[in-house]
């Protein structure tokens, strides 16, 4: 049996990137729906970042899904340098670079680890 600690944050791992690689359209009616920041997936994401190193040292992830993981931050933190609020905002998802960038590499992470990169979006719940 699976240590249910390490199906957690495999699942996690794959919902954070299941949202950065969905179309932007997809994302925009995620953050709608849930009523979150266009921020939201890049934050999800970096908890997952968290987590994936947890998986790496378990042997789950390897050094070049690592890196490319670490691609995504980068790109996140390059977004965030430039403080252009423009870019968290939903409309940002279809037209910025760093989304597409991110949305790019979350696609070949997918691919790599799960056979494929679309993924239902996951349903997360807002406490207020």
């Amino acid at each position: 049996m699976e240590n249910p600690d390490r199906s957690l944050r495999w699942r996690l791992l794959i919902e954070a990137l299941a949202v950065l690689a969905a179309e932007a359209a997809d994302q925009q009616e995620w953050v709608r729906r849930h009523g979150v920041s266009a921020e939201e997936p890049a934050l999800d994401f970096d908890h997952a970042l968290g987590l994936a190193q947890v998986l790496a040292r378990e042997g789950r992830l390897d050094e070049d899904t690592m890196a490319e993981l670490r691609l995504v931050d980068s790109v996140f933190a390059e977004m965030s340098a430039a403080r252009d609020t423009a870019c968290w905002c939903p409309e940002a998802f279809s037209v910025d670079d760093g989304w597409a960038r991110a949305r790019g590499i979350a696609r070949a992470v997918l691919v790599r680890i799960n056979g494929e990169w679309r993924l239902p979006l996951p349903d997360i719940t807002v406490i207020r």
